[in-house]
C-alpha cells in the first residue's frame, strides 16, 4: 500500500512557476512509476506527466502531454520518496487541481491511462491568474 501527499499548490500569475511535491510512504517507492494529472473544474481528469521506475543504465523516462511540453518537468528522488513537478511559463488554462498517482505493475513502461495506475493522492489546487 502507498499513501501519496501532494503539495506545493497555490495563486500564481501568468508566466509564474511553482514546484509541486509529492511525498509517498511505503517502502518500494523506487519500483513504481509515478505520474501527475490534473482536472479542471467541469472536465475530465487528464494526463500531464510520468516517470518511469529508473533502469541503472538510462533512469527514469519521462513523457509528457503537448500541452505542457517544454514548459512542466517530472523528476524524481527515490531517497526521498518524492516526485516533483516543476512548471513554469504558467498559463491561466493549467488551473486545475493536480494529482500524484503511482503505478506498480508495468512501471518500466509509459501510459497516460488513468486506470493503469494503482495509488492517487487527494490532490493540490493550482490557480493561474490572467
Amino acid at each position: 500500500q502507498v499513501q501519496l501527499v501532494e503539495s506545493g499548490g497555490g495563486l500564481v500569475q501568468a508566466g509564474g512557476s511553482l514546484r509541486l511535491s509529492c511525498a509517498a510512504s511505503g517502502r518500494t517507492f523506487s519500483s513504481y512509476a509515478m505520474g501527475w494529472f490534473r482536472q479542471a473544474p467541469g472536465k475530465d481528469r487528464e494526463f500531464v506527466a510520468v516517470i518511469t521506475r529508473e533502469v541503472i543504465t538510462r533512469g527514469g523516462q519521462t513523457y509528457y502531454a503537448d500541452s505542457v511540453k517544454g514548459r512542466f518537468t517530472i523528476s524524481r528522488d527515490n531517497a526521498k520518496k518524492t516526485v516533483y513537478l516543476q512548471m513554469n511559463s504558467l498559463k491561466s488554462e493549467d488551473t486545475a487541481v493536480y494529482y500524484c498517482a503511482a503505478r506498480d505493475s508495468g512501471s518500466y513502461y509509459y501510459t497516460s491511462s488513468l486506470s493503469d495506475y494503482d495509488y492517487w493522492g487527494q490532490g493540490t489546487q493550482v490557480t493561474v491568474s490572467s
